[in-house]
């Protein structure tokens, strides 16, 4: 799931996400000014433009949560003396001969009104900067910046003082450079980490945008559970999908929709979704909605033919298990681990019960044959997280993250269990003598449930109670995705040229 294409929306008309009031932008700036150790200034940096004008812009996400404003080329700086606060937002002036390419922009006379921020042209902001810095003090920055550290797309913490750089220098961080070589008296603070912190409870506006996209996301997947078929190819079940998601409001896909039959239905992230899918194969569907900025996560594991065969549902049920252990430890104050460590043990047991792994708390010596070293053969078959939080990036930052995190009310999240059981599994394995045990003992399941990846991902609100699964309205269970596909509607048309076309291309 590529992170980088959720941040906004293709800049036409709309500029400001309409449904969190900008009373809420406001709150959110000044619970991070008041998080800064002292006065100084802030300086929260947007994207900029794309090199051609035909191309998506997507907006920085911390500077969407801070504004919500979806414009490239901005800034806002706010100046905090004492009690005293000035906040300004460096905008491009209106360009009609641009506009007629890009669509109507806010331009500084409309920001006042539509944000409530003071509107200053953006070629301005580097001597307003100067001016402000002029007699040093203290600089807050937040933006895309190459070093390592908390906050997404740059680090929290200070610029220097140990800070390690990871990357080349970004556009931000040039910009930054020039400003601490001009004012050398002058403290910079790179202040991302404060602002993922902030990110991580949802407010309630954001709340019901998840669950818009959330619902929206339910609906697709519904949807096309009435169309799938032996001999279709993937991409028509992401396109139907997709057209779902728009039908419906959204903005689009939340990342790149993953649709995956037989083998590729165990591969992680695949989003070729090109391949003719056949009867007695799963398909493996991760498509989610953005709407208003914010997006869903859900996966679905379905068979092409309408009906699991027994290999299917006896991986199907251990990973479905695996779920309803890890929900059943979503309370608020309960360790965020528990819900992992639950659903692992369920997919060892189930793992060990078919074969796949001799026990389950076997091992096997992966690394090289001439560094082994020993590994869960859990991992053979399961080897990602069990989630992440959600919100504007699909994998956002969440209260409970980090290895102590605790779970809260407003915690938004995924549970993402699954088994993806490679057809070469065995042929992977480092050749050592005890390996070669293993490979001999677990080669039958492997062979039986060869090509068969399941995940189960839903989307959940912890409440005060226990939790909210906000893509509930999605066929979950055997019975209920068998009872939807039983459900089919008119074939889709297809010009049968192009069809066959196609399969020559890719068979």
């Amino acid at each position: 799931m590529r992170a980088s294409v959720l941040a906004a929306l293709l800049v036409v008309a709309a500029p400001v996400t309409a449904q969190i009031p900008p009373a809420e932008y406001a709150g959110r700036r000044g619970a991070l000014t008041r998080a800064l150790p002292g006065d100084g200034v802030l300086l929260v940096l947007g994207a900029r433009e794309p090199r051609e004008n035909y191309l998506n812009f997507w907006q920085a996400e911390h500077f969407n949560y801070l504004t919500g404003f979806l414009e490239p080329g901005a800034a806002l700086v706010i100046v905090r003396r004492g009690e005293t606060e000035r906040g300004m937002l460096f905008v491009p002036p209106r360009d009609p001969s641009q506009e007629v390419w890009t669509g109507a922009r806010l331009g500084v006379e409309g920001v006042q009104p539509k944000l409530g921020l003071e509107g200053r042209e953006a070629a301005t902001l580097r001597g307003m900067l100067d001016s402000l810095l002029a007699t040093g003090g203290a600089l807050y920055t937040v933006g895309d910046f190459s070093f390592r550290g908390g906050g997404r797309g740059g680090a929290g913490g200070g610029a220097g003082g140990g800070a390690v750089r990871a990357a080349p220098l970004t556009v931000d961080d040039q910009f930054v450079e020039t400003l601490k070589a001009a004012h050398p008296d002058v403290t910079v603070t790179i202040v991302n980490q404060q602002v993922t912190a902030q990110r991580g409870r949802k407010s309630a506006a954001e709340l019901d945008l998840l669950r818009t996209a959330a619902r929206i996301s339910a609906m697709a997947h519904t949807e096309v559970l009435h169309a799938i078929a032996p001999e279709m190819n993937e991409f028509e079940i992401q396109s139907l999908a997709e057209y779902v998601f728009r039908k419906h409001g959204a903005d689009g896909p939340a990342y790149g929709s993953i649709v995956g039959s037989g083998p590729n239905s165990t591969t992680l992230h695949y989003n070729r979704d090109d391949r003719f899918m056949h009867a007695g194969e799963v398909l493996n569907m991760d498509m989610a909605a953005y709407y208003g900025g914010y997006a869903a996560d859900l996966t679905r594991t379905v068979p092409v033919s309408g009906k699991f065969s027994d290999a299917q549902k006896d991986l199907y049920r251990i990973v479905y298990d695996a779920q309803q252990a890890a929900e059943r430890q979503v309370k608020p104050g309960n360790p965020r681990r528990q819900m992992s460590d639950s659903a692992t043990a369920v997919l060892r047991a189930g793992l060990a019960k078919v074969g796949l792994i001799e026990a389950s708390d076997a091992t096997f010596d992966c690394g090289t044959a001439a560094a082994a070293r020993s590994c869960p053969q859990l991992q053979l078959f399961y080897m990602h997280g069990l989630g992440h939080g959600i919100g504007l990036d699909v994998h956002d930052p969440d209260q409970s993250d980090g290895p102590n995190g605790r779970l809260a009310e407003r915690s938004v999240f995924t549970i993402e269990p699954g088994l993806y059981v490679r057809a070469n599994t065995v042929d992977i394995i480092p050749d050592t003598p005890r390996n070669a045990a293993i490979k001999a003992k677990i080669a039958p399941a492997v062979r039986k449930y060869a090509n068969i990846g399941v995940r189960i991902e839903d989307d959940y609100i912890v409440t005060a109670t226990g939790f909210e699964r906000i893509t509930a309205a999605a066929p979950r269970t055997i019975e209920e995705i068998e009872r939807e596909m039983a459900r089919r509607g008119p074939a889709l048309v297809r010009d049968k040229a192009m069809v066959e076309n196609y399969k020559r291309i890719r068979p």
